[in-house]
């Protein structure tokens, strides 16, 4: 037999509760990031069930919240405009296969790259995005149809329950911790708009706002397995491919940033490669159901982490919580205020960003302080895998500028009658001129010996380096000998063979550079 601890019994129902809570505030984020894109709320709605379900039932992240996402959802309007929602579908298959082929070759890793500086802008930004996507819930279309600021009580009335709902989710847990304050706050305003009739937005108001079609609904069936109907030709794979890497980078990048987000939250470490697996699997299927396909969701998993959701159960729950609203509660939902919604994404936001970046920016290098802001502004101006690449980018090409300058040549003669050079620091791409400038080939003597056991021979440039030098010494009739090379460094010159046109090599049997221990 076994025992159900208290613990666990509290774990789990933190999980069930807080998965309520997480899906509720999917269904508007599911419709608007549908309407982006270029297709039915369904779409969306479905895209946001199907990836949840699956990620967090095989996940590599337990507590994290997968559905559609705008940054995915901009990249399909394009494709969906010009060729239909079903070249879409199918784009969404191979998107999740390219996602699988990456877990399976462990491509996971590379998340390890990303510098701190850039994962702060990261976190930043997507505030930004957050806080600024919440803004057009303050609007309502005129009589023309466009979208205005709201006006006087309505604004106020707007402004209050969002006010209300950030109170309720502030103080509560100072009272007690037995439910999610998140979902208490939905509750606890949605009652109140109710039973004093407020002139408040609601989520049905915004479906038909979105779709422009005043009997418009979240409510729907079962998705429908259907493969999607498109010619099976080259044509349409060289079609669909482009979109296709694009969304799986996107999709990829978002998750791992969003799974180490959490793991620093919890103080726990998620699988990688597994949540890659697991991403496309959940992509693969939601391409043959009728979905757009999905990945991570910062917001919704920071809602379900702050909400008491640890465990896989609290996504699993979200998923089929969103399932049962659009098959049996769909009219209970849609009289949710939007308000109450904006209440818990602005905690999200307050949550989120990285306040400490303000006070750590005058005391790291100037060069990190750029790329926080950097990556910021690009995550608001673009989407978040550009500027995840284009801080990574930066952070890599200042690193290498900053250690171009670490390559120091000592020059010495020794009591055989030899000119000594001794290396000092890295050679490669970014270093390979300062190295050059610092061999005086003119006066030194007939033997030159270049020591290398202070550096190391990273790249191909630093080779063609290697064999520039030898052929200036060479050209004015001195040798040159090249001692204490690594055992990698020989093994990029014999791989480069007749690149190198002269390869003189003086080597002990010891290798001073290595990466072995002894």
């Amino acid at each position: 037999m076994f025992e159900l601890h208290a613990s666990k019994v509290t774990s789990l129902k933190n999980d069930i509760l807080s998965g309520f809570t997480v899906a509720l505030a999917l269904v508007p984020e599911a419709v608007a990031f549908a309407f982006v894109a270029g297709v039915e709320p369904l779409v969306g709605l479905y895209a946001a069930f199907m990836v949840g379900l699956i990620t967090s039932i095989f996940g590599g992240r337990p507590g994290m919240i997968s559905g559609a996402t705008g940054a995915m959802a901009v990249v399909m309007v394009s494709l969906v405009a010009i060729h239909g929602v079903e070249y879409l579908f199918a784009t969404v298959v191979l998107t999740g296969v390219l996602q699988i082929l990456a877990g399976i070759f462990k491509l996971g890793k590379f998340i390890r790259l990303v510098p701190h500086p850039v994962m702060l802008g990261f976190v930043n930004g997507l505030a930004i995005v957050i806080f600024l996507a919440q803004l057009g819930q303050f609007k309502v279309p005129d009589d023309n149809g466009v979208m205005v600021w709201m006006q006087g009580n309505q604004m106020l009335t707007m402004v209050g329950l969002v006010a209300l709902t950030m109170a309720i989710i502030h103080f509560l847990p100072k009272l007690t911790k037995a439910v999610p304050s998140s979902l208490v706050a939905i509750v606890v305003v949605t009652l109140l708009v109710q039973s004093l009739g407020l002139d408040a937005r609601t989520v049905v108001d915004f479906v038909r706002d979105m779709t422009n079609d005043p009997a418009a609904s979240i409510a729907g069936g079962l998705p429908q397995f259907s493969i999607p109907n498109v010619p099976f030709t080259l044509e349409t794979f060289r079609i669909i491919f482009p979109f296709a890497l694009v969304l799986a980078a996107i999709g990829l990048i978002e998750s791992l940033l969003t799974l180490t987000l959490i793991d620093e939250l919890t103080g726990t470490r998620g699988r990688g490669n597994k949540e890659c697996v697991a991403q496309g699997a959940a992509n693969t299927v939601t391409g043959f159901f009728g979905g757009m396909g999905g990945c991570a969701m910062i917001g919704q998993s920071m809602i379900n982490v702050n909400s008491g959701g640890r465990g896989r159960t609290s996504g699993i729950t979200a998923a089929l919580g969103l399932l049962a609203f659009i098959l049996f509660a769909s009219g209970l939902i849609e009289q949710i205020p939007l308000a109450a919604l904006v209440g818990v994404m602005f905690i999200v936001v307050i949550g989120t960003f990285e306040w400490s970046s303000f006070r750590i920016v005058n005391k790291v290098p100037k060069a990190d302080a750029f790329v926080i802001v950097l990556v910021s502004g690009v995550t608001v101006a673009t989407d978040l895998a550009v500027a995840v690449v284009v801080g990574v980018i930066v952070s890599a090409l200042v690193f290498a500028w900053e250690h171009a300058k670490h390559v120091i040549v000592n020059r010495t003669a020794d009591d055989q009658g030899s000119t000594v050079y001794e290396v000092n620091g890295p050679l490669f791409f970014g270093s390979v001129s300062h190295f050059l400038e610092q061999f005086d080939v003119e006066n030194d003597l007939d033997d030159v010996v270049v020591e290398f056991k202070n550096s190391r021979v990273a790249d191909h440039s630093a080779i063609e380096a290697i064999d520039t030098l030898a052929e200036r010494y060479l050209a004015k009739g001195k040798q040159l000998h090249l001692k204490h090379l690594s055992q990698e460094c020989l093994v990029l010159l014999k791989k480069a063979g007749d690149l190198v046109e002269v390869n003189v090599i003086e080597d002990p049997d010891y290798h001073i550079a290595t990466d072995k221990l002894a």
